[in-house]
Parts: C-alpha cells; structure tokens; sequence
C-alpha cells in the first residue's frame, strides 16, 4: 500500500468509529451543536496554526478573482448576447450610408444615418417621441388584450366544437390572410375617423391570428398525453385547462407574436389613414412628414417603429418563450 494512502485510511476509520460512537450514545449530544456546529467541531479538529497557515498560502488577490466569477461570467453571457445584434446595426447603418455615398438619390430624399440619428435624438429630446409612443402603445395595448379575449374564445370554441371547426376554419384562414387596410374603409364607415375605428381593425388583425394559432397548437398536442388525462379524470374544460393548455402552450405562444405582430401593423395602417387630431401618434406624425417632404423626421419615425416592434418582441414574447422553454427543458438547438 503506498505510504500517502495509509494515513487516508486511518482518518477514515477514525471518522466511523466515531460515527457509530455517536449512534450508540457514547458521544454526547452537546458535542453536534446546532445545525451550524458540525462545521465548527471540524474546524476545531484542525490546528489553529495550520489553519491560519492554509489561510495565508491563498494570495488575497486569488479570493478576489474567484469572487468576481460569476460576475464576469453573467458579463460574458450579456455580451455574447449583445454583439451579433450590435454587428447587424453596424452592419445595416455602413450599408446605407454606402447607399447614400453613391448618389442614387439627393440628400433631401435619402438623408444619411448621422443626420436621421440625430433628428431622432432632438424629437427624443424634446419629448414628441415619448408622447407620440405612449398613444401608439395604449392604442396598441387595448386592441390587443381585446384581440386576445376574442381569439382565445373564438379558438376554444372552435377547438371542442369539431362542426364549428370544419364549418369555420377555412373562413377564420381567410380572416387571417385579409390585409389589414381592406378592412379600414368598412371600419371608417361604421366608426367615422375615431379611435374605435383604429381598435375595430387592430382586433380584426388580431384575433383570427390568435384564434388560428390556439388550435394549431392543439393539434399538436400527443395524443397519449390526452387519453392518459381522461384516464386520471380529466373531462371537459377541466381536461383543457391542466392537459391540453399547458401542453400547447409553446405552440400557443407561437400565435401570440404572430398575433401581436398583425396587430402592430394594423395599427400602423390605422394611425396612417385615420387622422385624429388631438393624438399625435407615431402614425400621424409619419405622415405628417411625408406630407411636408420631411425625409429626415420620415425616417426617424420609421426607426421608432422598429425599435419599440424589437422591444417588445425581445422584452415581452421572447422572455416569456424562454421562461417556458427553460422549465421543459427545451434548448432550440438541435445537432
């Protein structure tokens, strides 16, 4: 045996004797402490010079690094995160002052990125873009929560009644692939030029989306899944709300960014074409700025646009589809 291992051994054969010591009653129970003693009873084993010479062979600087672990990592993790995206910005923004540079349009009609970043910073600045993105959001808010009632309802519907469904399905398909703007002449003729007119076609853009991606993802559902349900008890709306919801809620969440994107682009149409004077929204301020040739206000509310789309596709549906994905355990990455 070598000579290293033997004196292992005689620890380990101190330690159980010891243990059954201590189950036999030879050892009294002042000696375990609270929860926190056993630590310490261990620590008093060892030599208080030993100890502090252990303390002293770790460099302070070693602890430091060691404590700054996590953070750096965390570090890493955001930027690993951050830079493919920064690339494309860079990216996008060198192509279209490459654009600009080759004089396929004048200055006043394609202005370059410096100038329209910087007009979007002054309007920022002065408060019209805060303004102007609160109204397109409530606006944006309302229409969708009441595009998610009626899709929700309108799928649940459709998803337990199987004749509703063959009678309905190729007509709610239809609803779906509708342009948004067809719908705005029927709206503005029943509404006027009014806010219920804009959620009126915000809602039509919606739903069907919604309502479309509920019963896909019911489909999809293993069919294993809702017999064993049925066996455990599960009957009715009680087998939708604990087997088939939670089991289609992936796919479910699929639809409501689909959803939601239908609904920011029929709100985009609506804020185009119906004009309220007392809310100057994103869209009335974009045609606004086409109207009085102002390419460089144009285009900077059109980037207004894109950021708060990827703000809330990122902040709202991407988290919730990574919270979800990472309680099952579902990566996205396959080999």
């Amino acid at each position: 045996m070598p000579e290293t291992a033997a004196p292992r051994l005689h620890a380990l054969a101190g330690d159980l004797d010891h243990v059954a010591a201590r189950r036999a009653g030879a050892v009294p129970g002042d000696s375990l402490g609270v929860a926190g003693a056993g630590s310490e009873r261990r620590a008093g084993a060892v030599p208080e010079d030993s100890r502090r010479g252990r303390a002293a062979a770790v460099p302070e600087d070693s602890l430091e690094v060691v404590a700054a672990g996590p953070e750096r990592t965390r570090g890493a993790r955001v930027w690993a995160a951050l830079w493919p995206k920064l690339a494309a910005v860079g990216l996008a923004l060198a192509l279209w002052e490459l654009v600009v540079l080759s004089g396929w349009r004048p200055d006043y009609v394609l202005p370059g990125p410096a100038a329209v970043l910087g007009r979007l910073f002054a309007d920022t600045m002065s408060g019209e873009v805060l303004v102007a993105a609160a109204i397109t959001m409530k606006r944006a808010l309302l229409g969708y929560a009441i595009a998610l009632v009626a899709g929700v309802a309108i799928g649940l519907l459709m998803a337990r009644v199987r004749v509703l469904r063959t009678a309905a399905g190729s007509l709610l398909t239809g609803l779906q692939t509708m342009p948004s703007v067809a719908w705005f002449p029927l709206a503005i003729l029943l509404f006027q030029l009014s806010e219920a007119a804009i959620l009126a076609v915000v809602v039509l853009g919606a739903a069907p989306s919604i309502a479309n991606g509920l019963l896909h993802s019911f489909d999809q559902v293993p069919p294993l899944l809702v017999r064993a349900g049925r066996v455990l008890g599960a009957r009715g709306l009680g087998l939708y709300r604990h087997i088939i919801l939670p089991a289609a809620l992936p796919g479910f969440l699929t639809g409501l960014k689909q959803g939601w994107a239908f609904a920011w682009r029929s709100l985009m149409a609506g804020e185009l074409l119906v004009i309220i004077g007392h809310a100057p929204s994103i869209g009335v301020r974009l045609q606004f700025s086409r109207e009085l040739s102002d390419a460089e206000g144009l285009l900077a509310w059109m980037i207004v646009v894109m950021i708060l789309g990827v703000l809330v596709d990122g902040l709202v549906f991407g988290a919730l589809e990574r919270a979800v994905h990472r309680r099952r355990g579902l990566t996205g990455v396959h080999a």
